[in-house]
């Protein structure tokens, strides 16, 4: 128990390390932990406000009600709590920005250590595949496939994520092609390991603060990439996330009806996302990336 307690004690102080180092990545932490924390317990927070009833069911509450306390947003056209229908569109969103940035991020990882480490024709070759579809414009290729595929959920996802590996991929490759120059590299290999023990036990530890970076910023562009495409009518009807809110208010016309909360709150809620996500990308170049430091003064 008091090795545990240890333990905890000293990863403590080392997240309040990092935190006191970068305001940044602090407020981008507590924003996304909130966002985080709303979209995992939204069927509760939902059950509570509307006294066991879902968002999505129609014509339960009176249409077109103000923002109150039991409807901070008001209810929609079809008597539907607007601030529900909000809670599940972030969590739908961010159940594929996640999802995709996760998958995106687990290929440029494993693509960039290989490349990175093994050079010669491996390097070539992958690194070709990289910049050739880092060049390839993604979304009328994105907007081709979704329309002529019934895509769900998890089609959805992994269709995002096949065009958002190649940026984080450059950018983890080139850290491995400057780690794999260090002396304990050169120790690892002349104790005997391998090269895959050396590819991710040795040299992986080291390159979790580009991946997180890698990973907020898939997430980021998975997120508006699926915005965009529901705008656009595209995309699994079922999902409601906000790109199809917007899209929905939109085709109703909420903007004549100077329903404006409705939209802005929507608006918010992407903004939310992409400043909690860019906040933990500056504070994490804040803490590891030597330029940014302010110690030799540069």
């Amino acid at each position: 128990m008091s090795e545990l307690l240890g333990s905890l004690k000293q990863r403590s102080s080392v997240f309040i390390s990092l935190f006191k180092r970068s305001p940044a990545l602090l407020v981008g932490v507590a924003l996304f932990s909130l966002l985080l924390f709303l979209a995992i317990f939204e069927p509760i927070i939902d059950q509570y406000r509307l006294e066991g009833h879902k968002a999505t069911e129609l014509g339960y509450f009176v249409k077109f009600l103000p923002p109150s306390l039991k409807h901070p947003l008001g209810t929609d056209q079809f008597g539907r709590d607007v601030l529900g229908l909000h809670l599940i569109g972030l969590k739908f969103s961010l159940i594929i920005g996640v999802f995709a940035g996760g998958i995106a991020t687990l290929i440029s990882v494993c693509i960039a250590i290989i490349a990175g480490y093994r050079g010669g024709i491996t390097d070539t070759i992958l690194n070709g595949i990289t910049n050739s579809i880092l060049v390839i414009p993604s979304l009328p290729v994105l907007m081709v496939v979704a329309y002529y595929t019934r895509l769900n959920l998890i089609g959805m996802c992994l269709t995002l994520a096949a065009f958002s590996w190649p940026w984080s991929t450059r950018i983890i490759r080139s850290q491995v092609l400057t780690l794999k120059q260090r002396s304990y590299i050169e120790l690892a290999r002349v104790s005997g390991l391998n090269d895959f023990e050396i590819m991710f036990t040795e040299i992986l530890p080291n390159l979790i603060p580009y991946i997180i970076i890698g990973f907020a910023t898939s997430v980021t562009g998975a997120i508006f990439a699926e915005t965009g495409l529901r705008i656009l009518g595209i995309g699994p009807a079922r999902v409601l996330s906000l790109g199809l809110l917007i899209q929905q208010a939109l085709q109703y016309g909420l903007l004549t009806q100077k329903r404006y909360l409705e939209v802005t709150s929507l608006t918010l809620f992407l903004i939310i996302i992409f400043v909690s996500l860019n906040l933990i990308n500056k504070g994490m170049d804040e803490v590891f990336n030597p330029k940014l430091k302010k110690v030799t003064g540069q």
